[in-house]
């Protein structure tokens, strides 16, 4: 038998919207969000989509905002979102029972940038004592928790850009195992500091239409030249199916199976026949008891790169033979939120089997031609999904698979 987590809440914030359902509704309309980044100005590479209209000192008071950084402020407000979806009430829920998993790549570098500046002109008695808890990884898991009252199991998953999605694939684990009764997982990204922006830059990471930020993350695109960075958080709230029953939860969806594996190539190039990738798919895909035919939709990790897309467009071929399920990348809308990103897209790829619509991707004018996939395009396509995949993968080889099913 297979090993499930219910899925009873989303809560999402990106630069498509404030709220779950603002996300969605953008991400159907099709249309990139990359701009001109006034805050970026001067940089090579000047371009991002960010949140916009996300006030935190009025969403969390003006003293807790200032104690936090970029990445914890939308944190927790995905992760509150998430609570009122599932109707949860942290007043009466078993607190010690109730587990915080994020998944964050890096270092914030919002706050750490200005201290640094402080110390480099030679004043250490001026850098904020606050400097190093309001921005370490580990504290947006632990701020959810003292904001929520959750007193089970707390830490955060770094697995670079696959970060979101195994924090979800880790709570899973512990909710089917007993660990906890209820997981908050998901994931939540800053990276839009000039120095993160330039470290990108400098590797070739980015896509460099910065005359056109609009048609710049082409994931699949012959043309594609790198990504746009983004910010945004998701948390989703998972349950054992029997809890979720108990207390009458609604269930969006079960997650059925996930896999995390290692390239082990390079630190920063996927493995070019997407091996890694495969081997996630086919151990994902046994432990959810499902097989390839079985799966309606893919929300692909398409970061727009040059040898990413065509890696995961090989591995997605052996796996669902020569014409794969049809396939969105979330990241021609929303660019891409690193450690994020994977928590993001399990959410839209939840919100999709849903609703049994996938939205399209952006900017896709042709495709290689020797790995074309049935990639959704110009409009939301309607169809009959059972099950969905989504794929997530960072630097450093790491590969992480999840699947979901209906409920």
């Amino acid at each position: 038998m297979r090993s499930e987590a219910a899925v009873t809440g989303i809560g999402m914030i990106t630069p498509a919207g404030l709220t779950t359902e603002s996300t969605w509704a953008t991400v159907c309309q099709g249309h990139s969000l990359a701009r001109t980044d006034p805050d970026l100005a001067g940089l090579p590479v000047d371009i991002s989509c960010r949140v916009d209209g996300f006030d935190a000192d009025a969403v969390h008071g003006r003293r807790l905002a200032r104690r936090l950084d970029r990445f914890i402020h939308l944190a927790l407000v995905a992760a509150q979102q998430a609570v009122r979806d599932a109707e949860l009430d942290p007043a009466t829920w078993n607190a010690p029972r109730v587990a915080v998993i994020l998944g964050v790549g890096g270092n914030s570098m919002h706050s750490y940038f200005r201290e640094f500046e402080v110390l480099s002109e030679g004043h250490p008695e001026l850098v904020s004592p606050l400097a190093l808890p309001r921005s370490v990884p580990s504290m947006a898991a632990a701020e959810v928790a003292i904001a929520l009252d959750a007193r089970g199991p707390n830490f955060t998953v770094a697995s670079a850009c696959a970060s979101g999605a195994t924090a979800l694939a880790v709570a899973a684990e512990m909710v089917t195992s007993g660990a906890c009764d209820i997981a908050l997982a998901g994931g939540a990204e800053s990276g839009l500091s000039p120095m993160t922006v330039t470290s990108f830059q400098q590797m070739h990471a980015l896509s460099e239409r910065t005359d056109a930020p609009h048609r710049a993350s082409r994931p699949f695109d012959v043309d594609r030249d790198g990504f746009v960075l983004a910010e945004g958080a998701a948390v989703l709230v998972l349950e054992h199916p029997r809890n979720a029953l108990r207390r009458g939860a609604d269930q969006r969806a079960l997650l059925c199976g996930h896999a995390s594996t290692s390239d082990a190539y390079h630190p920063v190039a996927p493995h070019p026949e997407g091996t890694g990738v495969e081997h996630a798919l086919r151990t994902a895909l046994q432990e959810s008891g499902l097989h390839a035919r079985d799966i309606g939709h893919i929300n692909a990790h398409g970061t727009s790169t040059p040898f990413g897309d065509k890696a995961e467009a090989r591995a997605l071929h052996r796996v669902f033979g020569p014409v794969p399920p049809p396939v969105t990348a979330p990241k021609s809308i929303l660019g891409h939120a690193l450690g994020a990103a994977g928590a993001i897209e399990a959410a839209l790829t939840v919100l999709t089997q849903q609703h049994q619509l996938i939205p399209p991707t952006a900017n896709l004018d042709r495709q290689d031609g020797d790995w074309e996939l049935d990639i959704v395009t110009q409009a939301p396509r309607a169809t009959a999904i059972n099950a969905s995949v989504s794929n997530a993968f960072g630097f450093g080889g790491q590969n992480t698979v999840l699947v979901f099913a209906e409920a």
